[in-house]
């Protein structure tokens, strides 16, 4: 797949299933199901309930995706 094929956008996990897999509620109120890139799951990075993450869908079906970023929270 080509960088241009992907669309990126943020949102909010909001559930987690079984083998790395999350629901998202993207910013434009759609709920997607997404698993965790290469790139988080090789370095560790836990993803919970409630993490703003950015996803990158493809534009062939937008009802699934990858977690590419998880934000950090900002420190009260």
């Amino acid at each position: 797949m080509e960088k241009k094929d992907m669309v990126e956008i943020e949102g909010i996990v909001t559930r987690t299933h079984p083998a790395g897999f999350f629901r998202v509620l993207l910013d434009n109120q759609e709920t997607i199901l997404a698993s965790i890139s290469g790139n988080i799951r090789q370095k560790s990075i836990r993803i919970l309930v409630g993490d703003r993450v950015k996803v990158e869908l493809h534009i062939c079906d937008l009802t699934r995706g990858r977690i590419i970023h998880r934000f950090r929270k900002a420190k009260s």
